[in-house]
């Protein structure tokens, strides 16, 4: 398979350095048109430069590339417009948008500020909600979309003294589960990358001998693939040092206790209630409803009309 990005216009988030930077020239290699946008800020988000976003066109343009920078900041509304009609006004349209923007205020909850927590939350969730509404119609209008966001394993899992960071990456999990359904019918396609990489937000934390393999040119080619014309939608791709995984949401199969069940009842059942066996992901909300339903119905004879059986 030869997955080619000719006649594809691509907007990268946070292209200037590490993995977005890695994304902007795998993109052009394969025949993209780049809009590198990094506003040029230091990993807690203070200062600008348009010197980062500037040296990556270079090197595009330098392969035989075509990519224009730009350095809308993400959290304005305003300037998020602009830049989406400044690249349909150069190219026509825009095909590709990988939300990879992001900063990081590190402290334990109990001594972050609420600026600090504001200020992470504003740059990873409401920076992708306003590059995304920027494309939506670009896209829904042309019949087809392709959109990465970025979670980390600090929102999957959880890692001390993150909790601004792991709460927007957490959220931009539900975001694309909606947008996956609301964007289906018009080729939009929304999946979500878990990326670890020697770049500067993990500086002084990973080991001179271990950087080497944790290249972020290595993750490069999974965010490819998700934004491909063949790509999946609704997906958790991790990935790091070359290797490459799928995180899966699943719930147990549930257990019915009775309409007038009590906490001890809750308490006496637990390991049956959250025993893993035969967990399985879920398709959508309504599908927990319905499981609950259908267990209630079975366990008391009723059947799903209403009807005494």
């Amino acid at each position: 398979m030869n997955i080619i990005f000719e006649n594809r216009v691509a907007i990268v988030t946070g292209g200037g350095n590490g993995l977005g930077r890695e994304y902007c020239l795998a993109l052009a290699a394969r025949g993209a048109k780049v809009v590198v946008n990094d506003l040029g800020g230091s990993v807690d988000g203070s200062g600008a430069s348009g010197k980062a976003a500037m040296g990556v066109v270079e090197e595009i343009r330098s392969a035989g590339g075509e990519a224009i920078a730009n350095g809308a900041d993400v959290t304005d509304h305003a300037q998020v417009e602009s830049m989406v009609a400044k690249t349909k006004e150069l190219w026509g349209r825009v095909d590709i948008l990988i939300n990879n923007a992001g900063i990081l205020r590190d402290k334990t909850f109990s001594k972050m500020s609420h600026s600090d927590f504001d200020k992470v939350v504003n740059v990873h969730l409401f920076g992708a909600v306003n590059c995304t509404k920027a494309v939506w119609e670009t896209m829904r209008d042309q019949k087809f979309g392709r959109i990465l966001m970025t979670t980390s394993s600090s929102g999957l899992f959880g890692n001390f003294g993150q909790s601004n960071y792991a709460a927007a990456k957490a959220a931009l999990v539900g975001l694309m589960n909606v947008l996956h359904r609301e964007g289906a019918k018009y080729d939009i396609r929304i999946n979500t990358l878990a990326p670890t990489a020697a770049t500067r937000m993990l500086s002084g934390l990973i080991p001179d001998h271990v950087a080497p393999i944790m290249d972020p040119k290595t993750i490069a080619p999974g965010v490819l693939y998700l934004v491909s014309d063949d790509a999946p939608s609704k997906v958790i791709m991790g990935a790091g040092c070359g290797a490459f995984s799928v995180v899966i949401i699943s719930e147990t199969p549930g257990v019915f206790l009775g309409t007038d069940a009590s906490v001890d009842d809750v308490a006496e059942r637990w390991c049956e209630i959250s025993s893993g066996t035969g967990a399985s992901p879920l398709e959508n909300a309504g599908q927990q409803t319905e499981k609950f339903i259908k267990l209630a119905a079975e366990a008391l004879g009723v059947d799903l009309a209403g009807k005494a059986q």
